[in-house]
């Protein structure tokens, strides 16, 4: 009797164990038709269209590029009126955006948490980054350069030593290339430029150091300011998206290409960086 009660409990395990499989198969198939459909993920361009909208990482203190206009709580910018424009194309009309703020160093985060579809915030196309994310083509050609108040002893980068403070934004290629271009000087780091151009104005350092069209924009703010020395560096600025998402990658470099043809990426560049 004992061995026959054993041989039952056996079987009970056994039918039991079958239909705990037999459960979790059925999850995963379901969870899979929910992800996809026929066996095909989803695209990032696809599910942008699914959506409807383009969610654009944007810098909202960078004048002339990405800018939060106070009266009107909009932000304006090189940046954000060819995101606009991009949107045009792909979805077919330009208020098919949101703009998320993201700075030097957010945006790849963001990026990758799926914040935001998006980078088009004066980014820099580099190798290093490229393990990240993947670039369009260039959408703007800038240069690092300097930043000083009018009457400063520096006037290129060569003047630049051990007693020089120099400021920038965490995250940014121009703290790391002003480490290599002068390894001596005592970098200042910031979260953004609103709070690096306050620091500099309020004699925290010596020299602010970014992208001129980034710097331009700041001098235009107070002319007390002035860009020396040139450019250091080239700085190609590029949109950046995830990595493997090849079919929106094109999409945008189509719209970029059409953007150029037609003469709307001028009539932009003009209305915003001034020669």
């Amino acid at each position: 009797m004992f061995k026959n009660r054993k041989f039952l409990m056996f079987m009970l395990f056994a039918a039991l164990s079958v239909l705990v499989l037999a459960a979790c198969g059925g999850d995963d198939k379901g969870t899979k038709d929910k992800d996809s459909k026929g066996g095909k993920s989803t695209s990032a361009l696809e599910a942008i269209k699914a959506n409807d909208k383009i969610v654009w990482g944007v810098k909202n203190d960078t004048k002339l590029f990405g800018l939060k206009n106070p009266s009107t709580g909009e932000i304006e910018g090189f940046d954000v009126d060819i995101a606009k424009e991009i949107t045009k194309i792909i979805l077919g009309d330009e208020t098919k955006v949101e703009f998320k703020e993201v700075t030097s160093k957010t945006r790849i985060p963001m990026l990758n948490n799926g914040d935001i579809d998006a980078i088009i915030a004066t980014m820099t196309i580099s190798e290093e980054r490229r393990k990240e994310v993947d670039f369009t083509d260039v959408y703007f050609e800038a240069g690092q350069s300097l930043l000083v108040k009018k009457g400063s002893k520096i006037k290129s980068i060569d003047d630049i030593d051990s007693s020089t403070k120099v400021i920038a934004v965490k995250g940014s290629t121009s703290a790391i290339n002003i480490r290599e271009k002068a390894p001596k000087a005592q970098v200042l780091e910031f979260e953004n430029y609103a709070e690096a151009f306050t620091a500099l104005k309020a004699g925290q350092g010596d020299v602010l150091t970014t992208d001129d069209s980034i710097l331009y924009g700041m001098a235009s703010e107070d002319n007390s300011f002035e860009l020396v020395g040139g450019k250091f560096t080239e700085e190609p600025y590029g949109i950046a998206m995830k990595k493997g998402n090849d079919d929106f990658v094109k999409a945008v470099n189509d719209a970029l290409a059409e953007l150029k043809s037609n003469g709307k990426y001028d009539e932009i560049h003009d209305k915003w960086i001034k020669k």
